[in-house]
This record gives C-alpha cells, sequence and structure tokens, in this order.
C-alpha cells in the first residue's frame, strides 16, 4: 500500500530576496529605439557648459532621417541598462570620404559613470575594422573631462595638423562641419584613432 505523506517544504538559505543582475548592452539599435534617442542627446547636452555648446546649438538633436538611415545600414547602436529595456546611450558611425567617423555619441547623464560610453566607442570601432577602415576620426571639445581626454585614454590621438591631400578629406570636412554648426574652433579638436 502507497502512501502519500506530505513533506515540509525545506526554508530557502537565504531569506532576503536577491535583485536579478544584468550587465548593461550594446546593439544595433532598432527603429523602435529611434525616439528615445533626441531625449538623451537633449539631457547629455546639458552638462555642456553655454561657452562650450551655447544653447542655440545644444537644443539641435541629430536629424530624424539620419537616425533612421543609420538605423537601416546598421551603423547606430544603443546602450541599455537591462535587456530589452528603453536606450540610455547611443553611439552612430559616419563615414568621411574613406575615413569612418564617430560622428555623435551621448550617454543619458542617470546613466553615466557605468562604462557605458567607454563600451560605445569601443563598439563603433570594431565595427569601421570589420568593415575595412583603418583609422576612426571623431571631433570633440579640447578641455571638456569627458571629451578629448576621455578619448585620449581610448587611444584617440589629437590630430596636430591636417594635411592637404585625400587621405585628410575627411577630417577638413569635419573641421568644416564643426564651423558650419556654429562651435568655436578654438575649443574643439580633431582625434584620430589607427585601426
Amino acid at each position: 500500500m502507497n502512501e502519500s505523506v506530505d513533506q515540509p517544504v525545506p526554508e530557502p538559505l537565504n531569506e532576503s530576496p536577491t535583485e536579478p543582475t544584468t550587465e548593461p548592452t550594446i546593439e544595433l539599435a532598432r527603429e523602435e529605439d529611434l525616439g528615445h534617442l533626441p531625449e538623451i542627446e537633449r539631457r547629455a547636452a546639458r552638462l555642456f557648459s553655454p561657452e562650450d555648446l551655447p544653447p542655440e546649438i545644444a537644443a539641435r538633436t541629430m536629424p530624424p532621417d539620419r537616425l533612421r538611415s543609420a538605423q537601416r545600414e546598421q551603423r547606430l547602436w544603443v546602450a541599455r541598462e537591462e535587456e530589452g529595456g528603453r536606450p540610455v546611450g547611443f553611439a552612430l558611425l559616419g563615414v568621411r570620404r574613406r575615413d569612418a567617423c564617430l560622428e555623435e555619441i551621448d550617454v543619458d547623464p542617470d546613466h553615466g559613470r557605468r562604462g557605458l560610453g567607454r563600451r560605445l566607442v569601443e563598439t563603433v570601432r570594431d565595427a569601421a575594422r570589420a568593415r575595412g577602415h583603418d583609422r576612426l576620426l571623431l571631433a570633440t571639445f579640447r578641455d571638456v573631462p569627458w571629451n578629448a581626454p576621455f578619448y585620449a585614454r581610448l587611444g584617440f590621438e589629437i590630430v596636430e595638423r591636417i594635411g592637404e591631400g585625400e587621405r585628410d578629406a575627411g577630417l577638413r570636412a569635419m573641421r568644416r562641419e564643426d564651423v558650419e554648426a556654429g562651435l568655436d574652433p578654438s575649443r574643439r579638436v580633431l582625434m584620430r584613432l589607427a585601426l
């Protein structure tokens, strides 16, 4: 004869619930991410002084058609604090002539200082290398701690002189874009990373 006896369920060893830990992710942007990116860009722009980034320039965000194009061409990545969550940062890979460039990178300040910016830069760097580029360019602020000094720690070098030849056409285009956008060239610097 088989008897079933109710057995007491053992208590868990750890009585305090633990939060699930998830590593922030960097992944290609999805179409549904695009609407979140302008607010990230606006929030990140608030960190700059008006001398570096005048308010009328800080209010501008990447045009939606450029974001959409980059997303379709798999040149736009987002950072998420949790898998499937809303984006908290993004980076866009551009091309100037034959050079890859870090066209835009922003991390929501509420999610800063967690390595997301570094991971976004590394993702763009790896994508540029995989696409056959031999250097990655960027334009940034010379003296803002999370700009040129940050990129220098990641291996970027300041471009001291822009040549006249075809090789530096991308650098000249980036300098021209800064001036056309109304940014003070004395506060800006061009940087490159050999890939």
